[in-house]
């Protein structure tokens, strides 16, 4: 049994797979999936997990280039916390409409979907590189 990192197995192959500029998306519990993307899903009963445990753990992991999260929720505290771990790696973080981060899932490898029930409590992450 891993002593370290991701112990779901999915969240660990999906971050092992990941190259420049892939996108992966943390998100609230009920952030439509579009058809064909890859959803993890570890929610467990709402608020569990939420979704800054989540971000703080695939930011252990990632090495990202830039987050995208959705104008509407800037004053959420939640989304408040997570641009400041985001903002903490070094990555900035871009405002979107809400609607034009639900258009851009369809790209993502996969998203992961948190118990979290805090409207607008989505991120995009893409994926920088070490070098």
């Amino acid at each position: 049994m891993k002593r370290h990192g991701h112990l779901n197995r999915d969240i660990a192959r999906v971050l092992a797979t990941m190259g420049h500029g892939q996108t992966l998306v943390i998100a609230d519990a009920g952030l439509p999936v579009p058809p064909g993307v890859e959803c993890i899903d570890v929610a467990l009963q709402p608020g569990v997990p939420g979704f800054g445990a989540v971000l703080a753990s695939v930011l252990d992991d990632l090495w990202l280039e830039t987050a995208y999260m959705a104008h509407e929720g800037r004053e959420q505290p939640v989304v408040r916390q997570a641009v400041e771990q985001i903002e903490s790696t070094g990555a900035p973080v871009q405002w979107l409409m809400h609607d034009e981060l639900k258009s851009a899932l369809q790209d993502a490898v996969a998203i992961i979907r948190t118990g979290e029930c805090t409207p607008y409590a989505n991120v995009i992450l893409s994926a920088g590189v070490s070098f």
